[in-house]
């Protein structure tokens, strides 16, 4: 009788903590618990947005004049070269977006990549810095988007910075150097899963 009676009372408990613990902790990710990061992004969002138009970006080689159209309507990862000459902070950073593309799995055709060189290079180096990229595309950008990038950083623009467009050619987010491609992946999909263009 008595075993009956505490296996009652462990059957009540066990229904009790299966209603109770999901509740309490919905309860708590929906207060913001402390310990969970209020904000959602890990890039630093870009107020406002900087428009671009379609001619604010011309091809540096004859494969990205032929292929520059295929950054219309898609979600861009933009390598920023300030300099005239690519380091390791900048080749790093070209790999890394590299990567996160091949980690976009089935969205992966919803995406491009691009490097903007703000200074005059000569396409045989930049050809040179990325030999093993030959479909990245290689842009140059005009004067007024080259001011506008550059008053984005009051006209101090690091190696390795990205930044991210969006299918309508808005500059909309910026990712310092050293970024992790598993949060600019983050960012990514998350805008992928809520758009309805690109």
């Amino acid at each position: 009788m008595i075993d009956q009676q505490k296996k009652n009372r462990l059957f009540i408990l066990l229904i009790f903590g299966m209603a109770i613990i999901p509740f309490t902790i919905a309860w708590m990710l929906g207060g913001k618990a402390p310990f969970i990061e209020g904000k959602t992004n890990k890039g630093q969002l870009i107020t406002p947005v900087v428009a671009t138009e379609r001619s604010d970006l011309v091809g540096l080689d004859v494969f990205s004049t032929d292929n520059i159209a295929e950054l219309k309507g898609h979600w861009v990862t933009l390598n920023v070269v300030p300099q005239d000459d690519c380091n390791k902070i900048c080749i790093d950073a070209i790999h890394k977006t590299k990567q996160l593309r091949l980690m976009m799995n089935k969205d992966l055709t919803r995406t491009r990549r691009a490097v903007i060189f703000l200074k005059d290079v000569q396409p045989e180096v930049a050809n040179q810095w990325l030999l093993d990229d030959k479909v990245l595309l290689k842009v140059k950008p005009s004067a007024v988007l080259l001011n506008k990038i550059a008053g984005l950083r009051n006209g101090s623009i690091p190696d390795g910075l990205l930044l991210l467009m969006d299918p309508m050619g808005n500059l909309m987010m910026q990712y310092e150097p050293g970024f992790d491609p598993y949060k600019v992946k983050s960012d990514l999909m998350h805008l992928l899963r809520i758009s309805q263009i690109g």
